[in-house]
C-alpha cells in the first residue's frame, strides 16, 4: 500500500497512524499534519483500492480485511507500538486492529465512529450508492460535502470544496471497489467484541454530524472498557477540516496522556 511519513523523523519519535474514512486516502489528513507532526512521526496511507493503492477488492471484502492489510504494512515498516487515529471507517479499522494485535496500539482515537449499523447511516449509504449508480462519480462527490460539513462552512468554502472535489475525481476508485467498501460499512458489527478491546480510547463525535448520529459514537464509547467520550458542538462529520482547533486540542491532550 502507498504510505507517507510526516512530522518528526528521529529514530525514537513516537509513531501516530492515521486512517481515513470511506474515501480511504491519506491526504484527507493533510490539514492535521502540522499540528500532529510536531509531536509524532505521522504515518498516512491510502487504503487498498483507493488513491495510489490500486487493488481489486474481492466480494465480501470487510473491515477486518482492511485491518489485516494495515497490520501487514505496520509489520513491514517494523512498527511494533503506535498511537492510532481513525475517522469513521478508519476508526472501525482501528477497532479491528486492536483485536488483531492487542499489544500494538497505545492509544486509539475514534472520530465519528460506531460499533454496528444504525438506520440513519444506512439510509445515507443507500443514497450514496444510488448517486453513484444513477448519476456517476461527479454527482457523488458534489453531494458528499452535504454529508461531511456544516451548511455555513460549505457556503463559505466553495473554492476549497471545488478543488477538493476535482482532486477526488482524478483519483476516484472503481465503482465495484467503492460499492464493496460501502458494503463493508453496512455490515460491520463489532458490538459483542467491544469488551475485549482494552486499549485506552478517545471517542469524538459531533453534535451536527449529518452522517453518523452522535449517539452512536456515545454507545460505542460506553461499550469499550477504557474509553472517554467527547462531544463537539460544531464541525459536522469532518470537523478536523471544518473546525480543526478544538479537534486537535482533544487529540493532543489524549495522546500526551497515553504516550508510553
Amino acid at each position: 500500500m502507498h504510505y507517507q511519513l510526516h512530522g518528526r523523523q528521529e529514530q525514537d519519535a513516537p509513531t501516530l497512524v492515521l486512517s481515513a474514512g470511506l474515501g480511504g486516502v491519506g491526504s484527507f489528513f493533510a490539514s492535521d499534519i502540522p499540528a500532529l507532526g510536531a509531536h509524532f512521526r505521522v504515518l498516512t496511507y491510502d487504503q487498498a483500492g483507493t488513491g495510489n493503492s490500486p487493488a481489486t477488492l474481492a466480494e465480501g471484502y470487510g473491515i477486518r480485511d482492511m485491518a489485516e492489510e494495515l497490520l501487514g504494512l505496520l509489520r513491514e515498516l517494523r512498527i511494533e507500538r503506535c498511537q492510532f487515529m481513525g475517522h469513521a471507517l478508519g476508526g472501525l479499522i482501528g477497532l479491528e486492529l486492536a483485536l488483531l494485535d492487542p499489544q500494538l496500539l497505545t492509544g486509539l482515537v475514534l472520530v465519528n465512529a460506531w460499533d454496528r449499523p444504525n438506520p440513519h447511516s444506512l439510509r445515507c449509504f443507500a443514497i450514496r450508492k444510488n448517486l453513484l449508480n444513477d448519476t456517476g462519480p461527479a454527482a457523488y462527490l458534489q453531494a458528499q460535502a452535504i454529508f461531511l460539513y456544516p451548511a455555513d462552512w460549505i457556503a463559505s468554502h466553495g473554492e476549497q470544496l471545488a478543488a477538493m472535489e476535482a482532486a477526488a475525481l482524478r483519483h476516484f476508485p472503481t465503482r465495484d471497489n467503492l460499492l464493496r467498501r460501502i458494503h463493508a460499512l453496512e455490515t460491520f458489527d463489532i458490538h459483542a467484541r467491544l469488551k475485549h478491546i482494552a486499549t485506552p480510547a478517545l471517542v469524538i463525535a459531533n453534535r451536527d454530524d449529518m452522517l453518523v448520529p452522535w449517539q452512536q459514537s456515545r454507545l460505542l464509547a460506553e461499550g469499550l472498557p477504557n474509553a472517554r467520550f467527547e462531544l463537539l458542538d460544531y464541525g459536522g462529520h469532518a470537523s478536523s477540516i471544518s473546525d480543526p482547533l478544538p479537534f486537535h486540542r482533544l487529540c493532543l491532550d489524549f495522546f500526551t496522556r497515553e504516550q508510553p
